[in-house]
């Protein structure tokens, strides 16, 4: 019998809230952290979900004495207090960090590379701070990589390597990141609108999550939910845009959803990645239609959190968690019309619902895709 993985505990800061109770509030009230910001001299403002600089430093000297981090490590290290303070770590815990960019704002200006930027030494600090003694692993695999972290996590402690693991992710609003994303013309001009007939790109996001995964339960648990299945498929198609078809979506979706021994009827919700980019829902779309899943209630957060990169597969877990939790299902924000070929059951407004089963997805760069399904216990 294969030892059953639980997610018991998790937190995020972003826009919304620098806790989880604050950002489920300003969802169910519709906030978005998407706003108009000017963050490049020389360019015109744009649509992003950027955190209040001076909260975060106000929050960050409230909890912690010492000054010598960054803006995203204080991002992490507020993200993951919380959970170090409530779970033991002991020499069979992992410790996962999850990010597509880390510290690269500290290449600005550099004629070297600063030790920072490499992101064995980000989670190695992050790590030493909190006083992990297994050595740190990173995920960072484009878009995909915060869903693949609970995979990893999942898989390791599954394979007897560790007994649990904490897993935190994040990325921040950058200009290397914009200058990217504009180097693909996918910043859209207004705030983004997954799926919408009108969409027109992605607004760029930031926040930082964290999760506490186990085999060992306790009583102390408010919550629980099992990892069931996961899978993560390349399909290899373009450096940047989604194959047409969908492949590598619908074949990660379908090897999680086998794994976990759940058919398309009992999927209670997808969370799905949604970034407002013309390919991407269409290709989401046609995934989901493969695998029969145009009838489960399904949103985007991307127009609350914008896309937050390496953080968001973990934040919108997190978010999806708090749904089922809580029995309501959170609207895919901005979505009116319909502008994908294939039939979704896309969530208008704030929606009572009974969730068991939830499948998490996740696309990105290079043709990678990775979806997990979880259960609420």
């Amino acid at each position: 019998m294969k030892k059953e993985i639980y997610i018991t505990d998790y937190n995020c800061v972003t826009p919304l809230g620098f806790d989880v109770t604050s950002n489920w509030k300003g969802l169910l009230e519709g906030k978005s952290g998407v706003a108009l910001h000017k963050l490049i001299e020389n360019q015109e403002a744009f649509y992003a979900s950027v955190i209040d600089t001076e909260k975060l430093e106000e929050e960050f000297r409230s909890n912690f004495d010492r000054p010598d981090f960054t803006r995203l490590e204080k991002m992490f290290l507020l993200s993951l207090k919380p959970l170090v303070e409530k779970h033991e770590i002991s020499e069979d815990t992992a410790f996962i960090l999850s990010t597509t960019k880390g510290n690269i704002s500290l290449l600005k200006n550099q004629a070297e590379l600063p030790e920072g930027v490499y992101l064995s030494k980000l989670a190695q600090k992050i790590a030493d701070y909190f006083g992990f003694k297994t050595k740190p692993i990173v995920v960072s695999n484009a878009c995909v990589s915060g869903v693949m972290a609970i995979a990893v996590a999942k898989n390791m402690i599954r394979a007897g390597k560790y007994k649990n693991a904490f897993v935190i992710a994040g990325d921040e609003v950058s200009e290397f990141v914009i200058s990217g994303f504009n180097s693909f013309q996918a910043i859209g001009t207004e705030p983004c609108k997954p799926y919408d007939k009108t969409r027109n790109g992605i607004n760029i996001g930031e926040a930082a999550a964290a999760v506490y995964i186990t085999s060992e339960l306790s009583e102390n648990e408010k919550f629980r939910f099992k990892i069931l299945g996961d899978s993560a498929v390349n399909d290899a198609n373009h450096i940047s845009g989604p194959s047409r078809t969908g492949d590598g979506l619908y074949a990660s979706v379908r090897n999680a959803m086998a794994e976990a021994n759940v058919s398309s009827e009992q999927i209670h919700f997808i969370s799905a990645h949604g970034t407002a980019t013309l390919y991407n829902d269409e290709m989401e779309a046609i995934a989901f239609n493969r695998m029969e899943l145009q009838n489960a209630p399904l949103n985007s957060m991307k127009g609350y959190y914008g896309h937050c990169l390496g953080a968001s597969g973990l934040l919108e877990s997190i978010i999806s968690m708090e749904s089922a939790r809580h029995g309501m299902l959170i609207p895919s924000k901005n979505f009116e019309e319909t502008g994908v070929s294939q039939p979704l059951n896309i969530i208008r407004e704030n929606q009572p619902a009974t969730v068991q089963y939830i499948l998490k997805t996740a696309s990105g760069f290079g043709g990678c895709n990775a979806a997990v399904v979880l259960e609420k216990c």
